[in-house]
């Protein structure tokens, strides 16, 4: 039986003189790459030379937008109205959008970064307020988004195309969500192990919880963070792997109908 599943990585998350990740390495091995859009990271010149780079290389973009939150990095939870939720997503939709035209890229999916990401997973008002600012802006795009969450019953309902995203570096909960960063065995760190729970998502359509239980996952699309200190071995030994067990990689346009 052939599979089918995208890899994306969370790119252009420098800033300034701050150099994150190995983007220029990562992401000709992806197929599809979410942009950080200048609130959570990013800035200007980097918005410009990430999709240079993704236009020569011929994958996939898309945004990432997260909380105004350069310092934290995106990854404190902000409380934050749904009109202004909306608003953030809007403005950095825009400002990404700016740059893809500029190359001839068209957008193909957004994906929320950090605590936005999380907090929408379980928060249905913040949910549905970004799925109906990105189906505003465009209800052709993708929404990138864990598959047991309250974003992907948004997104559905807005009217959008779901893509259900898993994490090669990252461990989950008995009830499908992620484990929070501060929790010990949150991240996952040893290449093999999660070369072995991607292909156990993927075929299997299940994951180990952190307790030790098999639970239900669905696989359209794997995120390697682009800042982790393992990504370029985690990117290059999942290409690997997966040939040999006869996983094919596409981006999220040609897996989600």
């Amino acid at each position: 039986m052939a599979y089918l599943v995208d890899l994306n990585s969370d790119l252009g998350e420098s800033f300034g003189a701050y150099r994150i990740g190995q983007d220029q390495d990562i992401i000709p091995l992806i197929t599809s790459a979410n942009v950080a859009c200048g609130y959570h990271a990013g800035d200007p010149l980097v918005m410009e030379k990430t999709c240079q780079m993704v236009k020569e290389s011929g994958i996939a973009m898309g945004a990432h937008p997260g909380f105004p939150d350069l310092i934290g990095f995106g990854r404190r939870n902000l409380q934050v109205s749904p009109s202004e939720a909306a608003a953030y997503i809007t403005y950095q939709l825009g400002a990404l959008e700016a740059f893809t035209r500029h190359h001839g890229i068209t957008l193909q999916h957004v994906k929320p970064h950090g605590a936005l990401y999380n907090m929408a997973a379980k928060d249905k008002a913040l949910a549905t307020a970004i799925a109906q600012a990105v189906a505003r802006y465009d209800d052709k795009l993708i929404l990138l988004c864990p598959g047991a969450s309250e974003m992907a019953l948004a997104g559905q309902a807005a009217g959008l195309k779901i893509a259900k995203e898993v994490f090669a570096d990252r461990a989950y909960e008995n009830d499908g969500s992620l484990v929070t960063r501060s929790k010990e065995g949150a991240m996952i760190t040893d290449e093999n192990l999660a070369i072995d729970r991607l292909i156990q998502m993927i075929t299997k359509g299940t994951v180990q919880s952190i307790d030790g239980k098999d639970i239900p996952i669905q696989a359209d699309s794997i995120c390697v963070h682009g800042d982790g200190a393992k990504a370029l071995a985690f990117v290059q030994n999942i290409r690997t792997s997966f040939s040999q067990q006869g996983i094919e990689l596409a981006p999220l346009s040609k897996i989600i109908s």
